[in-house]
Order: structure tokens, then sequence, then C-alpha cells
């Protein structure tokens, strides 16, 4: 537990104080944001504000994981060392991050607000998200258990097991599942992006969120509880918990000079590494389909988008709402930004509820 303190101070003063010395260099080098012209009109004084913001957190967390593990090391504590799980998530979000970051960069060398085109984007995170879910299934511990499973879970493995035709096809087959969680939660989180601070504060309630999961599944893990009802077979889910506590301290450092006004905004660099973040912690806390539920904010963002598109498809032209993704719409209805962000962060919150409530619901009648 002192580990969970420990990092999530780290986080939040790495990104406290990195965060605007970031800002003096993006300024200085004339990195700013450039707005969509069909957005609405209130985000034109947006334009010109440092962008790539993600970069401070991402290099924060990965700093403090590492600071983290490097004090528990000298404090002599237990399970001191880094583990292969939390490895293989910060390859998913690092990797993710450099992509967004490519893309950002290309903006602003381009000056334009299309970054990377569409086949390249996906191109590079099926490379990252590849790698992740090969190395997910490997490094296996005393107890056989690698960081992934072949198994679909919700919130523990279900009797689904992608490796029912062979081993070489199930590995095929949960890289195919991997990519799809990874691409899911990328683009959700990116979408959700475009209002000061409301990505960034409903990410750190996910992340707070599978904290709580990950040190509960540490607390009732199959190898402490003598294989009890309800235990857990997830792989280092006590630095999981560690490397989660870290990023929402980290992402609430960031939160301070990203909410209304923004100082600076994530930029694709925060949003795709926060989405194969948020894909990494679903996959290997063996709770892929509950992200649904604790990201069901950003769910409802990305529906909102799908059936913008094709309802106008389908329509000849027509829309379903103002402007999409969903936020937007409620600011061309005459809703302050500040409200529409707070209120979206109530329903983030909500969708958490349910999420945990339901994780531990099922290890509860599990009993």
């Amino acid at each position: 537990m002192i580990g969970l303190l420990i990092g999530a101070l780290l986080g939040l003063v790495l990104t406290l104080i990195g965060t605007p010395l970031f800002i003096k260099f993006l300024v200085h080098q004339g990195y700013g944001q450039f707005i969509r012209d069909d957005g609405p009109t209130t985000h034109k004084t947006k334009r010109g504000t440092p962008t790539m913001g993600g970069t401070v957190f991402v290099v924060a967390t990965v700093l403090a994981y590492f600071l983290t593990h490097w004090i528990m090391g000298g404090l002599q504590l237990e399970n001191a060392g880094p583990t292969s799980s939390a490895m293989v998530l910060l390859l998913l979000m690092v990797g993710m991050g450099f992509v967004g970051f490519l893309d950002d960069f290309t903006k602003i060398s381009n000056q334009r607000s299309l970054g990377l085109t569409p086949w390249a984007k996906i191109i590079l995170q099926a490379v990252v998200g590849t790698a992740f879910a090969v190395l997910a299934l490997n490094f296996p511990n005393e107890r056989g258990l690698t960081p992934a499973s072949t198994a679909i879970s919700f919130v523990r493995d279900l009797p689904i097991d992608l490796a029912f035709a062979g081993p070489v096809l199930g590995v095929i087959l949960f890289v195919i599942w991997s990519n799809v969680i990874t691409t899911a939660t990328t683009n959700a989180v990116n979408l959700t992006d475009g209002l000061d601070g409301l990505a960034t504060g409903a990410t750190a309630m996910i992340t707070g969120a599978y904290m709580l999961i990950t040190v509960f599944q540490a607390n009732q893990h199959c190898g402490v509880t003598s294989g009890g009802a309800g235990c857990y077979e997830v792989r280092d889910p006590m630095d999981l918990a560690v490397l989660a506590a870290i990023l929402t301290g980290a992402l609430i450092g960031f939160l301070w000079w990203n909410t209304s006004p923004a100082k600076i905004f994530m930029g694709d660099t925060g949003s795709l590494a926060l989405g194969g973040a948020l894909a990494g912690f679903a996959i290997l806390s063996r709770t892929e389909l509950l992200v649904i539920i604790l990201a069901g904010l950003m769910v409802l963002i990305t529906l909102s988008v799908i059936i913008q598109v094709g309802y106008f498809k389908i329509s000849g032209g027509k829309r379903v709402f103002l402007m999409a993704p969903l936020q937007h719409h409620f600011e061309l209805k005459g809703w302050a930004e500040v409200t529409v962000v707070v209120r979206f962060w109530l329903i983030g919150l909500l969708c958490v509820g349910v999420g945990i409530a339901l994780f531990y619901g099922d290890w509860v009648l599990s009993q």
C-alpha cells in the first residue's frame, strides 16, 4: 500500500511541475493547436494553445513507476521490483502515445488540423497493439500465469477461451481481440477529448477504479487465499495497482493545467496513450468487457459519432445531433463548456460506480 501512496504522489508532483515547463517550451517553439473550421465558434479562441501535453503525463508515469520501485527497493519492501505485467502495459501506453505524438507533430509541421493519414495511424497502432498482445502471453511466473490470458473476461476470465482451436490459432485470435479492444479504447478517449479537462478527468476516474480493482484482486489472489471461492488468477495485481495509482496522480496533476481555460491540450499524444493504458488495464486485470461499463461515458460519446455518421449516410444528409461527438451537441444547444464537462464527469462517475459495484458484486455472489 505504501507503493500506491509513493507512486500517486510522484505522478502528481512530476506533472504539476513538468507541465508548466513543457508549456513554456511549446510556446517558445510555436507548437499550438489547430482548430476544426466546422467546430463550435467558441473554440476559435483556443487556436494556438500548446498541444502534445500528453507527453508530460506519459513521461511522468514512466519516471514515477521506476522511481517508485527504486524507493521501495531502498526501503526493502516486498515486491519492490518491476513486473512483466506493468512493463508490457507501459509498452502499450508509450507506444500508442508515440503514434499520437507523430500525428500531433505532423499537424504542427504542416500547419493544419489533420495529422497522419488514417491508414498510417491504423498500421502503426496495429504494430504496437500486436507487440503488446504477443508479449502479454509470455513471461509466465512460478505459478504459470502470464500477464494476459486467451480467455475472454468480464470481471474475471469467462469459460470462453480463444485457444479452443489450438494454441497457435488461440494466439492469433487473442492478438485480433486485443487489437479490437485497444482500437476501441484509443478511439473512445480521442473522441472524448475536445473540451477542456473532459478526457483527463474522465480517464482519471477509470484509472482510479482500476487501482481499487487490482488492489482487491491482490488481496483476493488465488495464491494468497489458497484457491478459495472467488479468488482471482491475475498476474502482478499489486504492481498494476501501483501503476494505476501513478497514472491517476499524473492525470490529476495535468488536469490542474488542462482544466478550463486550458493552458495546454493533451493532443493525440495523450488520448492515444490513455486509450492504450485503459486497454492494457482491462486485458491484464482480466476485466475486458467490464471496461465497457467503467468507460460508459466514452462509450456514449463514441456511439453518438457512429449514430451521427450512419444516419447522415442513410438519410441523405440529415443529422440526429447538432454536432458529434455528443459534448459538442450540448455546446451548440447553449450549455457553457464548463457545464458540459462537469455534467459529463458526473455521468462518467456513475458509470465507474456501476462498474465497481458489478465487480464487487460478482465476488460477493461467488462466496
